[in-house]
């Protein structure tokens, strides 16, 4: 009981706010994971986000989760079981890209409150919760390895070193929801027309009726939001509407 008194107290534990210099600077260490060859490593942690995003809305909507696979290329599959249209096939299709500026939004509302900590420790459960869905090694390999560099960073690092990671990690799914829109309308564009079909936003037009590069513009615009919001809360700058 002790020990889980412990756990508890640094899930809760607050800290003091971080100075405008030191924000920026872990959100230039973010920038960098997105902007620059690490990104080819990285993008799969922002992968298991995007397919968490999915893996949850099947579940709120009804439908049964099979599992989830996570690729070496950084590709991801989740397969649930349902309806193949309807509302509930649609916000399936619809909740991957968006997932990781959700999370990222997410996590710099709590640095914004002091809970640096607490949003950490809300990664690691997102990632447990995608492990036990994993039905490939990979998958399995890549999920343990971003769980265990959370865990260790939470139970092992300094404290006043985790607001920066924490600022540092809600930066990088920020800027990574915006790349890997980017990147799928650029794989579209390459594709060409005829041989389009696999991604969201080729399924959602099918289901829809609605033209994919109108999906990949919401997933866009969804990203840039959560992006600049993200930005105001942990530079702790007015709100537009406060």
């Amino acid at each position: 009981m002790e020990q889980l008194g412990d756990l508890w107290g640094r899930v809760l534990q607050t800290s003091a706010p971080l100075e405008p210099a030191a924000t920026i600077a872990a959100l230039v260490v973010a920038a960098a994971a997105v902007l620059t060859p690490v990104w080819r490593v990285a993008r799969h942690a922002v992968t298991l986000v995007h397919e968490a995003g999915h893996g949850f809305a099947a579940t709120v909507t009804g439908r049964r989760l099979s599992g989830i696979r996570l690729h070496s290329d950084t590709s991801g599959v989740t397969v649930s079981v349902g309806r193949p249209s309807g509302p509930g096939m649609v916000l399936t299709l619809l909740a991957g890209y968006p997932a990781a500026g959700l999370v990222g939004l997410g996590a710099a509302w709590l640095v914004g409150l002091g809970h640096a900590t607490g949003a950490l420790w809300a990664l690691l459960v997102l990632v447990v919760l995608v492990l036990v869905q994993i039905r490939n090694w990979f998958g399995l390999w890549s999920a343990l390895v971003a769980g265990g560099g959370v865990f260790a960073v939470t139970w092992l690092a300094p404290a006043d070193w985790l607001p920066l990671v924490a600022v540092a990690v809600s930066g990088f799914l920020l800027l990574g929801s915006v790349r890997t829109t980017l990147e799928l309308q650029g794989a579209r564009r390459r594709q060409g027309r005829s041989r389009r079909g696999s991604s969201d936003a080729d399924q959602l037009a099918r289901v829809t009726g609605v033209p994919g590069a109108l999906w990949v513009t919401l997933f866009l615009l969804a990203g840039t939001a959560c992006l600049a919001l993200g930005v105001v809360l942990l530079l702790r700058l007015p709100l537009p509407w406060g």
